[in-house]
């Protein structure tokens, strides 16, 4: 290597130097470096005695700059900064990207699947946006969207299904009768029918179950469907819920399918995207990545 290479100082040195030429204080520096304040008088020390100057003048309330000290900064700074500049061309920042779902969506489906996708995209910084109102892509900076409804959505947008909205009746298994694995149509009069905004159990119970919606009936309301869905986990009652939701507390024995039947809805899941993208490459990463899970989640439903 040539000469000039071994005749540096140490990195370390001239960082401590150059945090304590700007804060003038071997205390601040060293807390700004996350070390101690006498290391960074030692790596000053040591600098000073490899220079053959004397850098800071010590005073009683602080340091000084000497002539030396004030000449040598300004270049160490500018070297620093192109090592910054040099790591960043090599080492991009991640692309930060606003994904706009509703929050029954993202906590019982898109957060449970967000570690492995965050591990195999690490220049993807999401920002999880949920509400229960429509998102703007424009005003609120969404880049990508899950949304519920029916086509079409509107202009400039690229629209895919992710799920279709198949509405199944829930419940924790303890509230099965002894031995039996459903519970009989006739007595979900003696049970508490948890609902959501949707209010679905009245079209459910007379297209699935056959039967008319008595005021009689229990129920609880809630203004979000994971909130009812972990009432039923809980054992409160008997919740409606898209199969893809509870599909995992299903798998796990969490919940069981209390009535053997299901009712086909019309507010189906898609991923929305305008076609004129911010972040082209990344938002498509999102896009392909949720459609992928889409497929694997109806796989995993036909082969159970």
């Amino acid at each position: 290597m040539p000469e000039a290479f071994y005749s540096l100082p140490a990195l370390n040195a001239l960082r401590a130097f150059e945090a304590s030429a700007r804060h003038l204080n071997f205390r601040i520096a060293a807390e700004e470096l996350n070390v101690t304040q006498g290391a960074v008088a030692q790596h000053i020390r040591g600098l000073e005695a490899d220079l053959g100057v004397k850098l800071f003048e010590r005073l009683p309330r602080g340091l000084a700059l000497t002539s030396e000290g004030r000449a040598y900064v300004p270049n160490i700074r500018r070297a620093f900064d192109l090592i910054s500049d040099a790591t960043l061309l090599l080492r991009p920042e991640p692309a930060r990207l606003t994904i706009s779902v509703t929050p029954s969506f993202a906590t019982k489906w898109l957060i449970p699947k967000l570690p492995e996708f965050v591990a195999h995209n690490p220049l993807v910084d999401l920002r999880i946006l949920a509400s229960e109102s429509l998102s703007s892509f424009h005003a609120d900076g969404v880049d990508i969207a899950v949304r519920q409804g029916r086509p079409p959505f509107g202009a400039g947008l690229v629209v895919d299904l992710l799920f279709r909205q198949q509405i199944i009746a829930v419940c924790c298994p303890s509230l099965l009768p002894a031995g039996a694995s459903e519970i009989a149509p006739a007595e979900i009069k003696d049970h508490v029918l948890l609902h959501d905004a949707h209010n679905l159990w009245p079209e459910f119970m007379e297209k699935a179950v056959g039967l008319k919606m008595t005021t009689e009936l229990r129920r609880i309301r809630f203004n979000q469907t994971a909130l009812a869905i972990e009432a039923a986990v809980a054992g409160q009652g008997i919740a409606l819920a898209s199969r893809f939701l509870v599909a995992a507390d299903l798998a796990a024995g969490r919940l069981v399918q209390p009535l053997g039947v299901e009712m086909r809805g019309t507010q189906d899941f898609y991923v929305v995207v305008p076609r004129k993208q911010r972040h082209p490459e990344p938002t498509q990463a999102v896009r392909q990545w949720l459609l992928n899970e889409g497929d694997e989640a109806r796989l995993n439903v036909r082969r159970g």
